[in-house]
């Protein structure tokens, strides 16, 4: 599937096809490498997107080259600690994760150090059969700072995550779905239209159920289990009183397609 491009795209380029939108990274001189400027553009496009009441699910994609290749190591070669500290650099990934309308990451190519934590920071991964992901940022000397010592055990279990990020050894797709780290894997000119496809099946649901949903699923990462049921049912009970809770259970007594209006 092939993406319209914008003749003022920078970094990123935004196509909405209501109900959905498509963020295709920009970069592709340097692999789609996460630069301070595209990684600005995307928290901006991602937060605009959350407040678009025609939008109710996002996919994000490199191309059928490369999804991204990690951190911009230009940009870092030479920065201090409190350079780092002080910087929005990493704080940028916290915005991300907090964007409360389904995203879908579809992955093709390379999806080394950055580029596999963004993936991750997804709710959803697809990837083409030639996507390679893994964490090498131990090889020039440094170590995940996006999130990944925290998501990847989550995901893939304790030592895999650790065989991952201390040896810096890059995994292809197939043994990224073996273990759980991604969805579904497809031919690499397929990748997009599926990505497309699961958003828009997400995006046909009642919105304000998704979204109280994915913030339900996202709070099991963080919470005991008694905690995130107390939060499973803080987020369902509001529900109730919905105009798409009552279209939606008098659709299904009736036998017919429920219309949904986001309230």
């Amino acid at each position: 599937m092939e993406i319209p491009k914008d003749a003022s795209a920078k970094a990123i380029i935004l196509t909405r096809q209501p109900p959905i939108a498509i963020i295709q990274l920009n970069r592709p001189e340097s692999l789609n490498a996460l630069n301070c400027e595209l990684m600005s553009e995307l928290v901006s496009c991602l937060e605009n997107l959350d407040t678009d009441a025609d939008i109710n699910a996002v996919v994000i994609t490199g191309g059928r080259d490369a999804f991204a290749a990690g951190a911009d190591i230009e940009e870092m070669a030479a920065a201090s600690t409190i350079e780092m500290i002080g910087s929005e650099n990493l704080r940028v990934w916290d915005r991300i994760g907090r964007t409360k309308k389904p995203t879908i990451a579809a992955v093709n190519g390379f999806a080394p150090g950055g580029g596999c934590e963004l993936a991750m920071l997804c709710d959803i991964i697809v990837a083409g059969e030639n996507a390679e992901f893994g964490q090498p940022e131990i090889n020039p000397g440094l170590m995940p700072g996006a999130g990944d010592t925290q998501r990847l055990p989550r995901t893939v279990r304790k030592h895999r995550a650790m065989k991952i990020v201390l040896t810096g050894k890059m995994f292809g797709a197939e043994e990224a779905m073996r273990w759980g780290l991604v969805n579904k894997v497809v031919p690499a000119e397929l990748c997009i239209e599926e990505a497309v496809r699961l958003a828009n099946l997400i995006a046909s649901n009642p919105p304000v159920a998704v979204r109280l949903a994915k913030g339900a699923v996202r709070k099991s990462l963080d919470f005991p289990l008694g905690e995130g049921l107390a939060f499973e049912r803080k987020n369902l009970y509001p529900l109730f009183p919905t105009y798409d809770q009552t279209e939606g259970m008098n659709a299904f007594i009736e036998r017919r397609k429920a219309v949904w209006k986001g309230r």
